[in-house]
């Protein structure tokens, strides 16, 4: 007993395979289906490559009152305080980023928390812990 697809011929499972090669292999292997006046040129000989991220303070996309480094070290704070330890006091924090396998300069700037405050939000730890967060606009 052979198994096999039984609701197309093995032609038409040919034909199949081929139009989602270029999907699968990727572009560099030929079977790509974009048409080659859709493919970006290399840059030219004198130009540089082009990049995703482009360098120094980003003019969109940041908080007023926060620098794209201010929103990347509060974000790779949450990342390791889940939402279950808020709202939450120093000890809570604590214990909830080395469950999360928390890196050292996080584990030791929790440490630095002031006893008997219970903090509702990442926002406000990164305040207790002497950074700026974004400006309301009025």
């Amino acid at each position: 007993m052979e198994r096999g697809n039984s609701k197309h011929s093995p032609r038409v499972d040919d034909n199949m395979a081929q139009d989602v090669e270029g999907l699968v292999q990727g572009p560099g292997t030929g079977g790509s289906r974009v048409e080659e006046f859709r493919q970006p040129e290399p840059a030219g000989e004198d130009q540089p490559e082009p990049k995703t991220v482009p360098r120094g303070a980003l003019r969109s996309g940041n908080p007023q009152g926060m620098s794209s480094d201010d929103v990347e070290a509060r974000s790779r704070l949450g990342r390791f305080i889940t939402m279950t330890a808020l709202p939450g006091d120093r000890e809570a924090l604590l214990a909830n980023a080395r469950e999360n396998q928390a890196p050292a300069d996080i584990v030791d700037a929790l440490g630095r928390l002031p006893e008997g405050t219970r903090y509702q939000t990442i926002s406000e730890v990164w305040a207790a812990l002497g950074h700026r967060n974004e400006t309301t606009r009025w």
